[in-house]
């Protein structure tokens, strides 16, 4: 367990060559601010979502308080009834999601038998995966925003089931022990207030006979889907008290994996995620909280 705590110079002139060069100078910041007006004319401006303390009181697991704890990358964002997503169109899955989770969020009248798995058309058609990309792959259509963490909202389910949501995942995987950090992320709402929860692939690197490193995935379907080797969730967690914030991050390979080994085996420290995946969590997190617990493997 660890713990993060975080000459000038003047120039004179004299009267009339001073005031010269001062009208001089007012008319070309005037000039250099009429040209970059007109730069940002032309240039569009993409905005990025704030949190308003008003927000999170909104719906129990709506997306306007899910990004209470900044983006960890800022590429490809799209915002769903349910989660807030970063899109990656190279692999045809997400390099993020990020889902807020509270006793609110996970009891409803949602209804799974009622979920497709659907194309995600906001995504070009070159750079998005099909129904037909898993049929036959051997993979499972393995979510990353868990369709059970939303059951306050049809829809919210409903969006879960976009395959710009889920990823090419290990059949007894995501079945078993994936599963079951699913369940002990829902189970987490009974001790803390909330419970943030960012989920992703990654494709980390393999010693190979000739002793050097690759980076080597498999791809599915006409899409070429990308087949992670292996999957990430970094909880953050903020107990009733509102004393800091406490974080465990975990990996786990796309692999079958027995399931007597405790999901304690997969911690890791979180700087292990952010410099294999590209992104950063603890800068953000600091930015809200003084205290920070970050829980790791042993």
């Amino acid at each position: 367990m660890r713990r993060w705590c975080r000459t000038g110079a003047t120039l004179v002139f004299g009267t009339g060559l001073g005031a010269a060069v001062s009208g001089l100078l007012r008319l070309r910041g005037a000039q250099e601010e009429d040209a970059r007006a007109g730069l940002l004319s032309r240039v569009p401006v993409i905005p990025v979502p704030s949190v308003r303390a008003s927000e999170l009181t909104v719906s129990p697991g709506g997306s306007g308080a899910v990004m209470k704890y900044g983006f960890p990358s800022l590429a490809n964002i799209k915002t769903r009834e349910s989660y807030v997503t970063s899109y990656d169109p190279r692999t045809r899955t997400a390099s993020w999601v990020i889902e807020r989770l509270n006793p609110a969020s996970l009891s409803g009248p949602s209804n799974r038998k009622y979920c497709d798995f659907k194309e995600d058309n906001s995504i070009h058609v070159f750079h998005r995966s099909t129904n037909a990309d898993y049929r036959g792959s051997g993979f499972d259509r393995g979510h990353l925003a868990a369709a059970a963490n939303h059951k306050w909202s049809q829809k919210a389910m409903e969006d879960t089931f976009y395959l710009s949501n889920v990823a090419p995942q290990n059949p007894h995987l995501n079945q078993n022990t994936w599963n079951n950090l699913e369940k002990l992320c829902r189970s987490l709402t009974q001790r803390y207030l909330n419970v943030y929860v960012c989920t992703g692939p990654l494709y980390l690197p393999r010693q190979e006979a000739d002793g050097k490193l690759y980076v080597r995935y498999q791809v599915i379907g006409q899409n070429q889907v990308a087949v992670p080797t292996h999957f990430f969730k970094v909880l953050i967690l903020e107990p009733a008290d509102g004393r800091g914030v406490e974080l465990r991050p975990y990996v786990l390979p796309n692999e079958p994996i027995d399931e007597k080994i405790p999901l304690e085996r997969f911690l890791v420290p979180i700087e292990t995620i952010e410099r294999a995946s590209g992104l950063l969590f603890v800068p953000n997190i600091m930015k809200r909280t003084s205290s920070l617990q970050a829980i790791t493997g042993k």
